[in-house]
């Protein structure tokens, strides 16, 4: 096999084969083990959530501040749930493996998202990853920053087919229509929710800690998830799909996705170990080509 001749210092004359084996061991070594920072990660956030609703309903913690509170938690509730979609915690016939399907569903809740749907889309946004005909998540694809916002306000318009509402399309294709009954009744549930908070009295308490969080941690969740990572989300090869990239908002405020090249080719590493592997990795995605930006 022909060596490599791209940028990658000491790795920059390997063959290919070489350089998967060296890639694969540094993977290797950050596999493994309960990620207790995201279990904590799950449950605590959630819990947050749950408690600003008594807080603000009694009048112990303002409105206004529990609205910023629950911005936050629906921001933060995907990515537990998103390392439990991966087995990160608890793979199955493994004992945790109840404790990484309860961080899946309970952690999605805020954000009215069923943990199956999630899940079975995700991996097939793994598999057709920019394939604009099999990617659920190609209508994120925007032509910059302002347009990403404009295009997931609009997709959660009555009637939008893109973003989350086409989701249910992509199971049926996959032959999966009984998981569309998961996000239907989540929706019935969501809906029923605020109907019987307005109601009762509580309908600015149902819009400021639960529908408008929503609608925002949906459009922050959407740019920095999908949007930023897989822009202009043209190429296909497993190194080409996705990119590193630097954010103005860092890593952490970036939800972790400047290295979410690493999640696309070892999705079993958990988010908070991308950062080393990233930086023990680069020369070798340096030599395979990879998109790394200027991070």
């Amino acid at each position: 096999m022909d060596a490599v001749t791209s940028h990658g210092g000491r790795f920059a004359g390997m063959t290919k084969k070489e350089l998967i084996r060296a890639e694969q061991a540094i993977a290797h070594k950050y596999m493994g083990g309960v990620p207790w920072l995201m279990v904590a990660w799950g449950l605590g956030n959630f819990a947050i959530w749950l408690a600003l609703w008594p807080l603000v309903m009694t009048g112990t913690l303002p409105l206004g501040v529990g609205f910023l509170i629950a911005c936050a938690n629906v921001t933060l509730c995907y990515l537990p749930s998103h390392e439990a979609q991966h087995d990160i915690i608890g793979r199955k016939g493994t004992k945790w493996r109840w404790l990484n399907e309860l961080i899946g569903h309970v952690s999605l809740i805020p954000l009215v998202l069923p943990y199956r749907v999630a899940r079975l889309t995700h991996y097939e946004h793994h598999k057709h990853t920019n394939d604009p005909n099999r990617d659920p998540d190609h209508g994120t694809k925007a032509k910059g920053p302002l347009d990403s916002i404009r295009r997931t306000i609009l997709s959660q318009q009555p009637g939008s087919q893109s973003g989350l509402n086409n989701y249910g399309a992509v199971l049926q294709q996959m032959g999966r229509e009984d998981v569309i009954l998961d996000g239907a009744i989540y929706k019935l549930l969501f809906f029923g929710t605020l109907c019987a908070l307005a109601w009762s009295g509580y309908a600015l308490e149902a819009i400021f800690l639960w529908w408008l969080p929503r609608q925002f941690g949906l459009i922050y969740i959407i740019f920095f998830l999908s949007w930023a990572p897989h822009h202009p989300a043209e190429e296909k090869g497993r190194y080409r799909n996705t990119r590193s990239w630097r954010s103005k908002l860092g890593n952490i405020g970036s939800l972790g996705m400047q290295f979410h090249l690493i999640h696309h080719l070892y999705p079993t590493i958990p988010l908070t170990r991308h950062p080393a592997v990233y930086a023990e990795m680069k020369p070798i995605l340096e030599a395979r080509g990879c998109r790394l930006g200027d991070l």
